[in-house]
């Protein structure tokens, strides 16, 4: 747990102290241009799961994010007991940045019964869906899983002649 439980705390409260600054200095729906024309930010709460999907689901049934959450938590908890015995550093910290956003995340819709986000990048009238400092490391981490995984399905080259 060396690494990833620092480095997952150290999101958590980034992420939290990020959210709060949105809540308290950000209006809902306004944006405020940071680079005009790419990025804002635009305060939005979130009841679905990652991009806003099930966002559209009917308020008695958003207990189910909620639990879809917590599933996701458990198939990394899974997932990272299968990786660590060979992982090394590189795996401890995609699980400690994917552990902490999800954590970020699930703090929001206990205490909100949505996520909290702020960071809108766009180009003309297409827009990325909002996120968050949670949902970036969510994101970089479960890259850092997937390339290591490829990694380690990798087909071993052959031997030289003579060298086997």
């Amino acid at each position: 747990m060396r690494l990833i439980l620092p480095l997952a705390a150290a999101i958590i409260v980034a992420d939290q102290i990020a959210k709060w600054w949105a809540l308290r200095d950000l209006r809902f729906g306004q944006s405020v241009p940071v680079v005009d024309g790419f990025f804002s930010l635009t305060l939005v709460m979130n009841p679905g799961l990652a991009f806003g999907m099930l966002g559209g689901m009917p308020e008695a049934l958003r207990w189910m994010v909620g639990l879809l959450s917590i599933g996701a938590i458990v198939v990394l908890a899974v997932l990272a007991a299968r990786l660590l015995p060979t992982g090394g550093n590189w795996t401890r910290l995609a699980l400690g940045l994917v552990f902490g956003g999800a954590a970020g995340n699930l703090i929001d819709r206990v205490r909100f019964g949505a996520v909290v986000d702020f960071l809108d990048f766009y180009w003309g009238e297409y827009h990325w869906p909002a996120f968050n400092v949670a949902d970036s490391a969510i994101t970089v981490g479960v890259t850092m899983i997937a390339i290591r995984m490829l990694m380690d399905t990798a087909p071993a080259q052959a031997a030289p002649p003579g060298k086997a």
